[in-house]
């Protein structure tokens, strides 16, 4: 057997075995003990966390991180997968933040030098862009883990009401627009809530009698079928110029929805949160004379009461 496919097979076999003497691999592997301790070597200069214990029970065991055996990809699908894991940097904040950087560069590292030199060609002339937001966030990874284990969490979140104590149990994460959202089932509100990562200010496992809920089955996808929320909706209607379309295009609303037609201009409606009409009034406010808002009147009254406001500071 070639020495690489025997540390190909040697790195398989001690993932499988988890803890064994030198001797045990060199009986199974044919080979001296010298040959061995020599083949760990190398794997640990590899990156497999080996740790060796001393004395007559002793031996070699993998801490808990485990390293996958090599995969084969082709030349495409390694620049496919480089690209989709360097898009990533516009996140100052990821759930596996340092494991993604760490990954990125091995990837890049064990390429090619032509494979290399292509990446470098076309890093600067692909981006999937995503605007960069300053706000600290702190808590993705065990939001994450969480709705995995289904386990309850207490964060301190800041709101437009304040801040406030609350016992959730987070169903996903997921980004949208450079910012991060936790959908989860809010204890304090007997209801599905969407939270702002970047507004909990700490986040730790729930330590009091309170028992999960049974949400194995509920995720990010089908989440809105299992939960019948409490708030109050509104119907919404605005009408679009092109520009108007072009600047509403770029925000990653589920509703309203946006509607385009064949000359390029649109139109926005759909059911929206009534708590969520001061966001609205300034944004469509934003737009001039690009929006047209048909309805609802409360909205319509709010942005008069912000041109109002305006005028009367420039008096």
């Amino acid at each position: 057997m070639s020495k690489s496919k025997r540390l190909i097979e040697l790195m398989m076999t001690v993932n499988r075995m988890r803890k064994f003497t030198v001797r045990e691999l060199a009986h199974e592997f044919g080979v001296s003990t010298r040959t061995i301790l020599r083949d760990l070597q190398e794997l640990s200069e590899l990156g497999v966390p080996l740790y060796s214990e001393v004395g007559p029970h002793g031996g070699y065991q993998v801490l808990k991180e485990r390293i996958l055996p090599p995969i084969a990809f082709t030349e495409e699908e390694a620049v496919a997968i480089f690209f989709a894991s360097h898009a990533l940097r516009h996140y100052l904040y990821l759930p596996f933040e340092t494991e993604a950087s760490s990954a990125l560069s091995k990837f890049y590292f064990y390429m090619p030098g032509d494979v290399r030199d292509r990446i470098d060609q076309m890093k600067y002339r692909v981006d999937i862009f995503t605007p960069e937001r300053q706000s600290k966030v702190s808590y993705l990874s065990i939001l994450l883990e969480a709705s995995i284990h289904q386990k309850v969490l207490l964060i301190e979140y800041e709101s437009r009401e304040g801040k406030s104590s609350r016992q959730i149990q987070p169903i996903g994460i997921y980004a949208s627009n450079g910012l991060w959202y936790c959908p989860a089932y809010c204890f304090l509100r007997a209801e599905l809530r969407l939270f702002r990562c970047d507004r909990m200010k700490s986040a730790e496992y729930d330590t009091s009698d309170l028992k999960p809920m049974d949400l194995r089955d509920v995720h990010l996808e089908n989440r809105d079928a299992f939960f019948q929320t409490k708030e109050e909706y509104i119907g919404i209607n605005v009408d679009l110029s092109r520009e108007g379309v072009q600047r509403c295009e770029s925000e990653l609303w589920p509703t309203p929805k946006l509607h385009i037609y064949e000359d390029g201009t649109g139109r926005l409606d759909g059911q929206v949160r009534k708590v969520d009409l001061p966001f609205f009034s300034k944004f469509f406010m934003g737009l001039g004379d690009e929006a047209t808002v048909k309805e609802p009147t409360e909205l319509i009254e709010r942005m008069k009461q912000i041109v109002a406001a305006i005028m009367a500071k420039y008096k």
